[in-house]
């Protein structure tokens, strides 16, 4: 008996479409926990421009509620003066709840005076605890704001004078990008902020927050609200199977890239398919150092033909994704570890054509601000001119984004971990850092050799605060109190 056999259908003719359509919502629930929710209004607003007389505005038209949420709330004059629209909207009756993270800001009691003395509620998250070494790990990096149920702002912006820049000095703003959210989808995005302040202390009465089916429709556009926790890793699953599933483009901007070996293959699998696979990022970023540890990542992308563009005005800050011109996501997640597993995160992922192609616009107007990173023909990187302006002044403790630190330790590890294993080919760019990394170990040697008290005393300290720290969970789970691994960090409901 002859069986005839077909060869299977090489990779490119294979249909390759996203999940789109009758699989939408479980497609979405399944991933990141979170269901899409259909009948929302969504204006897209860039920079501070377009953000912040927006979130002013929504601000002073509060009757009922505002929830603030944002990883920085700089003490200076734009933090100020949001403080001071919602001391206003307190002393009119408004409940208003705040929600800052303690690494990202770090601001004197008086900024909040105004705020508390008018009645509003000021919480602050994850201070460090004598009994959690590691915990400032995780952050709350979102930012969001909801104004009496009817009106969410979802956004990669911090309240800060970096987003504002200043024009009398010739320094722009930082490029980023915020949302604008109407309809049911606002639900999603209060039961998020429920989520962190219920973390830090009692929860918000459940008649307080509004029921999605207690908001009309405000148009047309079908959304997910994706609340991510740590180590739950929804987002993160969601970037991976839209990377797997891009048909023809997948265009990403991010402030700081760490190319996690996962992610990158799959950015790799999908430009090699002939998806259209685009990355921009900072040419300058906040922290100068970054920047250089960024581009030592890109050989691998670039042999595989994704094309990476460095942004040449001021920080771009933005973390925007937009594929097939069908699906996109803003919030303020970045493409790194420490946003996919360690931090409270909050984006929107949206299925509506319209709504792409406003993105895929906007995205193409920042390329022509952007020079894009190419391989010469001896297969190095090829380093993108000088930018007009680099921040060179001493940054204010606590600022930029949560994944820094992370991004910064993790690029590190894979080069040297890259350099002691041969398991991949590393490139100039790779050169700076395995340098300064072999310096610094034979350092600790030598300093272990003459001065063994300065490298086994903090050895020791850090030593004995684990050792305590364990012995306060023991004492605590004996006498039954839970931990933090069984509280309900399930999203929003």
């Amino acid at each position: 008996m002859t069986i005839e056999t077909s060869a299977p259908p090489s990779t490119a003719s294979r249909s390759r479409t996203l999940p789109f359509g009758e699989f939408t919502e479980q497609f979405f629930l399944r991933t990141t926990g979170a269901p899409l929710t259909p009948g929302n209004g969504l204006r897209i607003l860039k920079d501070s421009t377009e953000n912040f007389p927006a979130w002013l505005e929504a601000i002073a038209s509060a009757r009922r509620k505002i929830y603030f949420e944002n990883y920085i709330i700089g003490d200076d004059a734009v933090g100020e003066q949001f403080i001071g629209a919602l001391a206003d909207r307190a002393r009119a009756g408004v409940r208003v709840r705040l929600l800052y993270d303690w690494l990202g800001t770090w601001a004197s009691r008086k900024l909040w005076q105004p705020l508390i003395e008018a009645g509003g509620e000021v919480r602050c998250f994850n201070p460090p605890r004598l009994d959690s070494p590691f915990g400032w790990v995780s952050r709350d990096h979102r930012k969001s704001i909801c104004v009496d149920g009817r009106v969410a702002f979802v956004m990669g912006l911090c309240v800060s004078q970096r987003w504002v820049g200043n024009p009398a000095r010739g320094i722009e703003p930082w490029r980023d990008t915020g949302v604008e959210l109407r309809g049911p989808g606002v639900a999603f995005v209060e039961r998020a902020f429920a989520q962190v302040w219920e973390e830090i202390g009692s929860p918000i009465p459940e008649h307080e927050l509004t029921r999605a089916g207690e908001i009309p429709h405000a148009g047309e556009v079908p959304l997910s609200v994706v609340a991510s926790a740590p180590n739950t890793a929804g987002l993160y699953r969601l970037d991976q199977l839209i990377a797997a599933a891009a048909r023809r483009t997948l265009w990403l901007s991010d402030a700081y890239f760490v190319g996690v070996s996962p992610y990158v293959q799959a950015l790799r699998a999908a430009a090699r398919d002939g998806v259209d696979v685009r990355l921009l990022v900072p040419g300058s970023s906040d922290i100068p150092v970054l920047a250089r540890m960024g581009r030592a990542g890109y050989r691998p992308l670039l042999e595989a033909g994704v094309r990476i563009f460095e942004w040449n005005g001021r920080m771009m800050h933005a973390k925007t994704a937009v594929a097939d011109c069908r699906w996109a996501r803003v919030g303020s997640s970045n493409l790194n570890i420490s946003s996919w597993l360690a931090n409270f995160e909050l984006d929107l992922a949206v299925e509506h054509e319209p709504f792409a192609r406003q993105m895929e616009e906007m995205y193409l107007r920042d390329l022509e601000r952007a020079t894009e990173i190419v391989l010469n023909p001896r297969n190095r990187v090829r380093l993108s001119a000088p930018v007009p302006f680099v921040e060179r002044r001493r940054r204010p403790r606590g600022s930029g984004s949560a994944g820094r630190a992370a991004a910064s330790a993790l690029r590190i590890g894979y080069t040297v971990g890259a350099a002691l294993t041969n398991r991949r080919v590393l490139g100039p760019a790779e050169a700076g850092v395995t340098f300064i990394m072999g310096i610094v170990l034979l350092a600790l040697v030598v300093l272990g050799v003459i001065w063994p008290r300065a490298v086994a005393v903090p050895v020791g300290v850090v030593a004995g605060w684990i050792g305590i720290a364990l012995l306060v969970k023991a004492r605590r789970l004996r006498r039954g109190e839970p931990g933090e691994a069984d509280k309900d960090d399930s999203g929003p409901s």
